[in-house]
């Protein structure tokens, strides 16, 4: 996938905030992260690394991520006072600030419920990508709707699936796959052009003996 930006996307987006990559971007990490986990969870963590846990308040930063969380749009204005909203209450959340060479400058790690870690990083002017989802490497920036399927490795698997997708005449746009041995647990993260449908998901999943099929949407903002 490209990670280029057209002026369109250095202008924009609309948003509550005063920073694209702290806030508008803070606010995309924690939608797409949602989208992921596919539900709202009863504890998150975040876990703020480098500029994010410098200026990161002052930026909104946090309230972002919450906000992201909460499902709300990069441009409510409800952002600036989440910790009030209804919503916000429903949950437990805590922060956390690191420095970590290692980790992009503004980098998160999102906690869900103490079992799920999903890491990403505000790129700028809003972008975002997902780099990793329990431990396994990925590249999601929500720009495209997406499989994510968890399965035990072994030959076969990538060709029953990309099958299953063409045969619907959906066209696949980028394949990432990581494993932790061969043999072992393996992930596949398939990008698409267009819909896909619970019938299709229910086949892959038996089709291709896969463990975790979630199909993850694009952000609409």
């Amino acid at each position: 996938m490209s990670n280029k930006s057209s002026i369109i996307d250095i202008i924009s987006p609309i948003m509550a905030g005063p920073s694209s990559s702290h806030t508008a971007g803070a606010v995309r990490l924690g939608l797409l992260a949602r989208n992921i986990y596919s539900r709202i969870p009863q504890k998150v963590k975040f876990v703020m690394y480098n500029s994010y846990a410098q200026t990161g308040k002052g930026h909104g930063t946090d309230k972002g991520l919450l906000a992201g969380i909460l499902g709300f749009s990069v441009a409510d204005s409800r952002i600036k006072n989440i910790y009030e909203t209804s919503e916000a209450k429903k949950i437990k959340y805590e922060y956390e600030c690191v420095e970590d060479f290692n980790r992009h400058p503004n980098s998160v790690d999102f906690i869900f419920d103490d079992e799920t870690i999903i890491s990403g990083d505000s790129i700028g002017a809003g972008e975002v990508e997902i780099t990793k989802i329990s431990g396994f490497t990925v590249s999601l920036n929500g720009k495209y709707n997406s499989l994510l399927l968890m399965y035990k490795d072994k030959p076969g698997v990538i060709s029953e699936v990309t099958k299953i997708i063409q045969k619907r005449e959906v066209n696949i746009a980028s394949l990432h796959c990581d494993r932790n041995a061969k043999g072992k647990d393996a992930t596949m993260i398939i990008c698409i052009d267009g819909e896909l449908n619970e019938n299709c998901l229910e086949e892959i999943k038996v089709s291709a003996d896969v463990k975790i099929v979630k199909y993850i949407r694009k952000l609409e903002h």
